[in-house]
């Protein structure tokens, strides 16, 4: 990773060039740096400019960050592009903002680096690119065409519509055939996601700290502050403790929390999975398990945290203020609400009707919109979160580091 600045001070050449490009609006590049497409550059622009003015400085990590540096490089566009939560703070804080001929917009510049980052960090590559440009359509196509072959594998075994003693959705699909089907999708799933995030994180990675004592306790205090952070998803507050704004100025922490209900409601479905795969291979409980046993509770709870935490998401994301973000991400971004609403709400059915003739129907349905998500996982936006917790990590290490700069406060 191209450092922040270089050992020796630049030539008064070099700031002169540095002071006519910012001059000219475009942002300057030390001699000798990777080129940058123009998304990348015109975070560095902004960037230049907001460290010339420091007024949000307290707002958020993007900007403690940003004061550690006097240039800015294509990986440290995409690592302040993924710190940043978009609460959109600074856009309406920021006296260079349009229609100022600066057209400083923080929040949207940082926002199409963002999707940039899904497509070139996926695994591999091209089905990235494809879900980027038509997000909503193969999801739902995806969605359709294994929910369509699990319907038509139930129907030549003994039709859609049929009783199935106790609930028992075992006599539908064996479990072998469960695991047959679903292995593959989770594996490639973690695979495609590891990779990308390693890819990133091989390009943002910090400098390492001292290896002593001192240093190894730095290192898990980062780490504490990265999940403690991550999971109060802190920086959704805004930079004033009110929240996020949406198609206004107007703060709300609805965002927050909506957020808090899809993340938590996500990891109880999870758990759930969890705690029943170990009451089948380490207890020997087969399912269907009672409306009060654990997997059950937990996967209602979480199921009804899919519902309220998508729904809202899905209502602020159509209303949202274009300016707020970038809307070329937006078919991307609702087609991962659609999904993960799409899971719940069959998951509830499939409870709700697991007694009734209807079982075979709902855990078609369920099924084909489990594996659809976990397909698309990682080149989606669920991408997002761990693309930014990484970000999250390395401005935690980072801020433990003294600055070469020692130009602010960390």
């Amino acid at each position: 990773m191209t450092k922040a600045t270089s050992s020796t001070p630049p030539s008064l050449e070099a700031l002169t060039e540095q002071a006519r490009a910012l001059a000219e609006g475009a942002p300057w590049r030390a001699e000798g740096a990777a080129p940058m497409g123009p998304d990348e550059a015109e975070v560095a622009r902004v960037m230049q400019i907001c460290n010339a003015c420091r007024f949000c400085e307290g707002y958020c990590a993007v900007f403690p960050a940003m004061t550690r540096r006097l240039e800015f490089s294509h990986a440290d566009t995409h690592y302040l592009a993924n710190l940043c939560h978009n609460c959109g703070a600074c856009l309406h804080s920021c006296q260079y903002a349009p229609p100022n001929d600066f057209g400083v917009n923080v929040p949207q510049a940082m926002a199409r680096v963002r999707r940039r980052t899904y497509q070139d960090f996926a695994w591999p590559r091209p089905l990235g690119a494809l879900y980027e440009r038509n997000g909503v359509v193969v999801a739902l196509a995806l969605t359709l065409a294994l929910t369509g072959f699990l319907m038509a594998t139930v129907a030549s075994q003994g039709g859609l519509w049929r009783p199935v003693p106790d609930g028992n959705f075992y006599a539908i699909f064996p479990h072998g055939v469960l695991v047959g089907l679903f292995a593959p999708v989770f594996l490639w799933s973690f695979l495609a996601l590891g990779l990308g995030v390693r890819a990133f994180w091989s390009q943002v990675r910090p400098t390492a700290m001292e290896d002593t004592s001192h240093g190894a306790d730095l290192h898990q205090q980062a780490v504490a502050e990265t999940v403690h952070d991550s999971l109060r998803l802190r920086y959704l507050e805004g930079g004033h403790g009110e929240g996020c704004t949406n198609e206004d100025d107007r703060w709300t922490l609805w965002r927050r929390r909506f957020h808090h209900a899809t993340f938590y409601g996500f990891l109880l479905c999870f758990a759930a999975t969890c705690v029943a795969t170990a009451y089948h291979y380490v207890l020997g409980w087969v399912a269907p398990y009672p409306m009060t046993s654990l997997p059950v509770l937990l996967g209602t709870a979480g199921g009804i945290g899919l519902v309220i935490g998508p729904i809202g998401l899905l209502s602020l994301n159509l209303r949202r203020h274009p300016d707020h973000g970038d809307p070329q991400q937006r078919p991307m971004d609702r087609a991962f609400i659609l999904l993960l609403l799409l899971v719940s709400v069959t998951g509830l059915g499939l409870l709700a009707q697991r007694e009734t003739a209807a079982l075979p129907v709902w855990l078609s349905l369920h099924l084909g919109a489990v594996m659809a998500l976990f397909a698309t996982l990682p080149y989606g936006k669920f991408a997002h979160g761990v693309y930014r917790v990484a970000a999250l990590l390395k401005y935690s290490i980072e801020r433990r580091q003294p600055s070469r700069l020692k130009l602010a406060e960390d």
